[in-house]
């Protein structure tokens, strides 16, 4: 079971009481984890059935850093890539979700948080650093190539008086019941509502979108309010 402790660093990092409930996890020893990730104070947690593929395993042990929690609720066998980027990453996975070929990063005191279930057909990059954090709500279904990053990993300053242009350490926060299309980029400090739909290519960056509407274009623009987005494909 989680310690108090990583219970409260959860509910911190914006994992709600309800959902952590759902998800009953027990703290791993894996011999494929390194001797360092335990003394340095790291905590890798995984619910039943939760998988991890070998190669991520190993290279969580590349590189040490301290205090770090990963919580996994899902089978994540087809996941591409888990990379942690310095001291006290925390990253959630909740249960039901699907991440094929999917990759992740999280730098220092930066978090990610899946509350699940969410469906991300093919690729989805997931990137928090900075401090940034990527708070998900249940129930999402993003498509094939979907970007959501806090950063874009590189300084861009005005040079003339140095003050940076870009975003660092955003924070990036996905409401209930939103369907990302194919391609769409996420990033800088955004909000999306609840059964908000982000059109296909479409480019949200350092913005709120409104609740059950459509957004599309680069930037991101209302196309369509008061809308209701279902699974299903039916007339």
């Amino acid at each position: 079971m989680l310690s108090p402790s990583d219970r409260a660093r959860l509910q911190e990092a914006g994992v709600d009481a309800d959902v952590l409930g759902t998800v009953l996890v027990h703290l791993s020893h894996d011999p494929r984890l390194p001797q360092w990730w335990h003394d340095l104070g790291n905590a890798l947690y995984l619910a039943e059935g939760a998988k991890l593929p070998d190669q991520i395993l190993e290279h969580l042990g590349l590189i040490a850093f301290h205090d770090a929690l990963v919580v996994i609720g899902s089978d994540l066998s087809t996941l591409s890539s888990l990379l942690i980027g310095g001291d006290g990453a925390t990253i959630f996975i909740g249960a039901r979700c699907e991440l094929t070929g999917g990759e992740l990063y999280c730098g220092g005191a930066s978090s990610i948080v899946l509350a699940g279930p969410l469906v991300a057909t093919r690729k989805a990059v997931i990137d928090a650093r900075n401090g940034g954090t990527i708070v998900v709500a249940p129930d999402q279904l993003w498509a094939a190539d979907v970007y959501v990053a806090t950063d874009d990993m590189h300084r861009l300053e005005d040079r003339r008086t140095g003050a940076r242009l870009n975003p660092f350490g955003a924070h990036i926060r996905v409401g209930r019941h939103v369907w990302l299309c194919k391609d769409a980029v996420v990033t800088g400090h955004v909000e999306i509502a609840e059964g908000a739909v982000v059109g296909l290519r479409a480019v949200v960056r350092g913005q709120k979108v409104p609740a059950h509407c459509v957004v599309a274009g680069a930037p991101a623009r209302v196309v369509r309010e008061d809308v209701h987005w279902t699974y299903d494909d039916r007339p």
